[in-house]
């Protein structure tokens, strides 16, 4: 079965099932492909949580990828101090290299010249180099870079900027 553009659903409403739903992809996706432990699950519901609790429609927007009606992907943007932070931008395997991140990307850039200060931030791992090149692409600027071993192994996480 050939998927397009065309036969993915995008929606920015956050509806009951969601956060679950987002964190287990998250869980499952990054534990096959990356090997990242438990403690990266436990990070995004964290994040989740308080992207839930203080969600300001005006600053704040989450894009959920639905095909068949159901859960493939989502891209959130939240609002920090002067900046809007991009997180859990994940698509599901099968639904890469169609043009959904970029258009994902796009909707998140539109979203954010939105904004009265149009700057963002983001923080991934040097383990998703195919991510890293979207968000270049589209403006983002690798700023910082430490080492870690939070998500269950050593990691070197990197801070990307955009308009800071």
């Amino acid at each position: 079965m050939t998927v397009g553009l065309n036969d993915i659903d995008i929606r920015t409403t956050l509806e009951s099932g969601d956060i679950g739903t987002i964190v287990h992809l998250h869980g499952k996706i990054y534990k096959e492909e990356y090997d990242y432990g438990i403690s990266f699950e436990a990070y995004v519901a964290g994040g989740l949580s308080e992207f839930y609790q203080q969600y300001d429609p005006a600053k704040d927007r989450i894009w959920i990828c639905e095909h068949n009606e159901r859960t493939i992907g989502c891209l959130l943007q939240m609002h920090r101090p002067g900046a809007a932070q991009l997180r859990y931008f994940l698509l599901e395997k099968n639904y890469r290299g169609i043009g959904l991140g970029q258009k994902m990307m796009t909707l998140y850039m539109d979203f954010l010249r939105l904004q009265p200060r149009q700057s963002s931030f983001l923080w991934t791992t040097h383990d998703l180099t195919a991510a890293a090149h979207l968000y270049t692409k589209f403006g983002f600027a690798l700023a910082e870079e430490k080492v870690s071993s939070a998500f269950g192994k050593k990691v070197i996480e990197q801070r990307y900027v955009y308009g800071l």
